[in-house]
């Protein structure tokens, strides 16, 4: 028989009848292990909540406990289960996979707030003084070396920048200490890079350096500068040596230094870090640290559409670890300390204007 005769006959035949909307019957096929095992999801939930963190009305929960531990704990407790099973099971019930973020400043300070509007207050009214206003700060240290950086740039396809597989530090590279000074009043930073320790005195010496490069060509004819620092490491409230390293500033620079300090954990709000600490970590990312020469044009060449400069030198200097002041040497600090909030703000009083 012919293809023309068959297909003549199919044409000739009824249509078929129309399939049903459902093929198997209702409760057909295999069932949710939820339903033939009666106790897992009550036991998943027991495994998962001591470790659930966030906001508990929040929609989106997540756990730390892996698939692999979590399908162990069930075994333990009687449950023969796959992990396809698990993850589909713990995205019904809302969960997903996390990493941490930055968003906690930590312990909140009662004197935060009013601590951050005297700070906005002061330093206004000495921007509109036209008096010089910084913000300092010292970024972690860095080894110098082929070392891996984070980030990403745009290379040959399949020739990326080759580093060494792992980390550690070289003694003879050493490392790098970037401590960054924002000119307030101006959109240009500056940044002393140390090779040694970040110290009291390294700290001072970068405002010093500052100054001397910068900072008086500026600002010719002002009689006080005004810093803002973070509450800890090498500009401490409550460091004697950086108190006594600023008194030692002032009588060179003739001026008187008004010293604000940010509350305890809230760095972040320190402008230096996001108007010249975060553009420099953008310039650098993706390319390694491999010696000074790397890290002084990557630091130099930042800018950014608004207008901002960096200055970067070399500190080659060797600063002391340890050093104790005792109370005779701190006593000759002339400091002033605010009547608002005293042990964070205070004026360290220039020789100059204490003689006349």
């Amino acid at each position: 028989m012919g293809y023309f005769t068959i297909k003549k006959g199919l044409d000739e035949l009824p249509p078929p009848p129309p399939l049903p909307i459902r093929l198997r019957q209702s409760g057909g096929g295999r069932k949710k292990k939820s339903e033939v095992d009666v106790t897992f999801l009550s036991d998943l939930q027991l495994i998962i909540d001591p470790l659930t963190r966030g906001d508990p009305s929040s929609p989106l929960l997540w756990t730390s406990k892996s698939l692999v531990k979590i399908k162990k704990a069930l075994k333990e407790k009687g449950h023969q289960i796959g992990i396809t099973t698990i993850r589909k099971e713990l995205k019904r019930l809302g969960y997903s996979l996390q990493s941490n973020r930055k968003r906690r400043e930590g312990e909140y300070h009662p004197d935060r707030n009013r601590q951050f509007e005297y700070i906005n207050k002061k330093t206004k009214e000495q921007i509109e003084r036209d008096e010089p206003v910084i913000s300092v700060d010292a970024k972690k240290k860095e080894n110098l070396g082929n070392f891996s950086n984070k980030g990403q740039e745009y290379e040959p396809q399949g020739k990326p920048t080759e580093t060494l597989m792992h980390d550690f530090p070289n003694k003879k590279n050493g490392q790098a200490i970037p401590y960054g000074i924002d000119d307030l009043v101006n959109n240009q930073g500056f940044v002393n890079v140390g090779i040694d320790h970040d110290t009291s005195e390294f700290a001072v010496n970068s405002i010093r350096s500052w100054w001397n490069k910068l900072g008086k060509t500026r600002f010719p004819k002002v009689t006080t500068l005004t810093i803002t620092a973070d509450c800890g490491g090498s500009n401490q409230y409550n460091g004697r040596l950086w108190k006594v390293e600023l008194q030692k500033l002032a009588n060179e620079l003739g001026l008187d230094i008004i010293v604000h300090h940010f509350p305890p954990g809230t760095s972040k709000w320190n402008k230096i870090e996001h108007r010249l600490f975060s553009y420099i970590s953008k310039n650098w990312r993706g390319r390694p640290w491999v010696d000074w020469a790397a890290v002084v044009n990557l630091i130099s060449n930042t800018t950014t559409e608004t207008g901002l400069t960096v200055c970067c030198v070399e500190d080659k200097i060797k600063y002391k670890k340890g050093i104790k002041i005792s109370d005779k040497e701190l006593k000759k600090v002339a400091i002033t300390p605010d009547d608002f909030l005293r042990r964070w703000n205070y004026t360290m009083e220039t020789n100059k204007n204490k003689n006349k």
